[in-house]
């Protein structure tokens, strides 16, 4: 189905930061799949687990137990702080079981017949309807009605908004957000927020739930976003780069969340199985291996460095950054850029009409990352020579 205009280009290998398509040119991959592959493309450790997995068993469905997926469980639950995990194969999967959850809660804990979720403008949380109904994002809901109920929408970054439904609405059990939101623009809340929210919650006896679906993983420069603020969420959903390439999510909770999905109360297929178990497993344990957490904060602070002269030449109007996840906003409609971008070597990203995004491996080297930013800032210097 046309649901997709893809660039004119076929990809045929990765080789750690870089991409080659069909006639043998190579690009400098600044998107890594949308924030998937972390580890770059055909990670030594990876591959083994894939290869070995694939020679062994694939698939047996959850009604048997699944070792890799209990260590992959136990694994999560340690990095993040949570207490149990259900596996999906995507971050809408995720999400989706986060909603669930939070339903089952209000209907259980809180006896309220039709709960709701606080969810935020300029969100992204996934296409199925529930997630989509939860996005804030029109464009992209629009032909879609009617839309799922039960979700309140509130501005990001803007507690007393939050506190004013807290005090006019009776059904609210949960919030839903992106520590930091991807999709809406690399848009980043201020020091303190998430902090602030955990409290409104747990003032209000309700889930906080974060989608790190993006921001996960390391990205950001700790494992998760919101351990930056030094918090723990109640649910904390996760997908993209837990598998390096190999479709894998996960719902994860802690106290009274974690106890809150019973037998028979959600399932999947394929969720968890043997090969999507023992990926995320080598994924974990090479980020923790190869200290990529601290790499992805390093390598965002020589990034943000060398792009401050687009900021102090007025080519970029804000430029935006938590960790690896980092966009530039030119202030006009720039989606040109992507193409301009692999004619010239590199793959990056424009996301809410006028942000170049850039969301690059982990373990990318210093040498990668600054032709990286010179090709970025020759790009938007000719985008700006060429504007009217």
């Amino acid at each position: 189905m046309s649901t997709y205009a893809p660039h004119d280009v076929v990809f045929t290998r990765g080789e750690g930061s870089w991409l080659f398509d069909a006639d043998g040119k190579q690009y400098l991959d600044g998107l890594t799949g949308l924030a998937v592959c972390g580890l770059g493309h055909a990670h030594p450790a990876v591959t083994q687990a894939i290869q070995s997995q694939a020679g062994k068993l694939l698939h047996c469905s959850n009604h048997f137990r699944i070792a890799h997926q209990e260590a992959l469980a136990d694994k999560l639950c340690a990095v993040s702080g949570m207490e149990s995990a259900f596996f999906c194969n995507s971050g809408a999967e995720a999400n989706e079981a986060a909603i669930k959850l939070a339903r089952l809660y209000g209907h259980r804990h809180k006896n309220i017949d039709k709960p709701s979720i606080i969810v935020m403008e300029g969100a992204f949380h996934g296409r199925t309807m529930a997630t989509l109904s939860a996005t804030g994002n029109r464009k992209i809901q629009a032909g879609f009605e009617p839309l799922v109920a039960g979700f309140v929408r509130a501005p990001f970054n803007n507690l007393d908004a939050i506190r004013t439904i807290g005090r006019n609405n009776n059904s609210v059990v949960a919030i839903l957000l992106e520590p930091v939101q991807g999709e809406g623009g690399i848009c980043v809340p201020d020091q303190g927020y998430l902090r602030d929210l955990k409290a409104i919650c747990e003032q209000h006896d309700w889930l906080l739930m974060l989608d790190e679906v993006q921001s996960g993983n390391g990205r950001t420069g700790q494992y998760f976003a919101y351990q930056h603020e030094g918090i723990v969420p109640d649910v904390v959903s996760t997908a993209k780069g837990l598998g390096n390439g190999v479709p894998i999510g996960a719902c994860l909770a802690q106290g009274v969340a974690a106890e809150v999905l019973t037998v028979g109360s959600h399932g999947t297929t394929f969720g968890g199985n043997p090969l999507s178990a023992a990926t995320g497993l080598a994924v974990i344990s090479s980020i923790e291996q190869e200290g990529l957490c601290a790499r992805a904060a390093a390598l965002s602070e020589r990034i943000q460095s060398n792009l401050a002269s687009l900021v102090n030449d007025g080519l970029i109007t804000e430029l935006r950054a938590k960790g690896l996840m980092i966009g530039l906003d030119l202030g006009k409609p720039c989606a040109e850029l992507v193409a301009h971008g692999l004619q010239n070597g590199i793959v990056i990203n424009v996301t809410a009409g006028s942000i170049l995004r850039m969301l690059p491996p982990l373990n990318m080297s210093d040498a990668e990352a600054d032709q990286l930013v010179d090709q970025v800032c020759t790009l938007i210097t000719q985008f700006h020579s060429k504007q009217p």
